[in-house]
């Protein structure tokens, strides 16, 4: 008579440099859109739970910023969102570039793990860009110099390779224990935040330089059919603070077009998620150099849970 294996389940961090591929690959295990993707790096600013259900494990993935040396008060705010994030997971998805150096990240990123007394899996991804596979080995020496993980897998999130290998490495080492979140939820987040996000990852696709990263969206006004049966559209109304005069010109773009594109985007992506049609507002608004103060970063929504 075959023995059932234990049921396991627990968190797992995922950790790297900006640009990693850190959530394309959370997105590529979950099979569904969950996390904010950007080819530009610091798409994520707030440690996100993202839940991966299966018959015998589930990983709640804590999806978290990239890890760089902070200039900004915003830096150190998504420093100590990751930070905490390792301190308070069964596991450590370390998660590379294959073939990429870690650069001036590097150091940031070894100090925080060197120190770990938990388990880490070393997810080497985009292998599927290498031209020589001997790259592979070499990068993963260089790694290893530093970083002594208890698993290396090879991924690709875009190709989804070796995705169900990095799965059961993770959940292998998770607690035996009972399910922590119900089996049809995807990421523990209020639809409000979500809504930001998405607004902030149409902002991110549609403006280049500076004006991204110096972006945060505010959701100001939330209303559903499901808590107001009266309304037939969701109505969402967000404000989209930037520093500069400069910025909320070309994010308002020539007669309001990009202002306009960036509304659209997200209204399609917010009707996709909520179920429902959605009437959507956008305001740009400058708050000079919000970034840099912890004040400035919390008054733009950025505060610890």
């Amino acid at each position: 008579m075959e023995t059932r294996k234990p049921y396991r389940a627990g968190y797992a961090a995922l950790v790297g440099a900006p640009n990693a591929g850190k959530s394309s690959l959370v997105n590529a295990l979950l099979k569904e859109k969950a996390a904010a993707v950007s080819s530009k790096p610091q798409t994520t600013r707030n440690a996100v739970r993202c839940i991966l259900t299966t018959e015998d494990c589930q990983i709640v993935i804590v999806d978290t910023p990239g890890i760089h040396k902070p200039k900004m008060a915003l830096g150190e705010f998504m420093m100590r969102e990751t930070d905490s994030a390792m301190e308070s997971v069964d596991v450590v998805c370390f998660v590379t570039e294959a073939g990429r150096e870690l650069g001036d990240a590097g150091e940031e990123i070894y100090s925080r793990l060197e120190h770990l007394r938990i388990p880490i899996v070393l997810a080497v991804n985009k292998i599927d860009l290498l031209r020589d596979k001997e790259d592979f080995w070499r990068y993963l020496e260089t790694v290893q110099e530093r970083v002594k993980p208890d698993a290396v897998v090879p991924v690709s999130a875009l190709k989804e390779t070796n995705l169900d290998v990095l799965r059961d490495e993770l959940a292998r080492r998770l607690p035996e224990g009972e399910i922590i979140y119900p089996e049809d939820v995807l990421i523990d987040a209020t639809e409000r935040f979500l809504a930001e996000e998405i607004i902030r990852e149409h902002i991110f696709e549609s403006t280049e330089q500076e004006v991204p990263h110096s972006a945060a969206v505010i959701v100001e006004e939330f209303k559903t059919p499901a808590e107001y049966p009266k309304l037939r559209r969701a109505e969402i109304r967000a404000d989209i603070i930037v520093e500069r005069p400069g910025q909320k010109g070309i994010l308002i773009g020539a007669g309001g077009s990009r202002l306009k594109e960036i509304g659209r985007a997200s209204r399609l992506d917010l009707e996709s998620r909520l179920g429902c049609p959605v009437n959507l507002s956008l305001w740009v608004k400058v708050k000079p150099q919000w970034r840099k103060s912890a004040v400035g970063v919390e008054r733009a929504g950025y505060r610890r849970a």
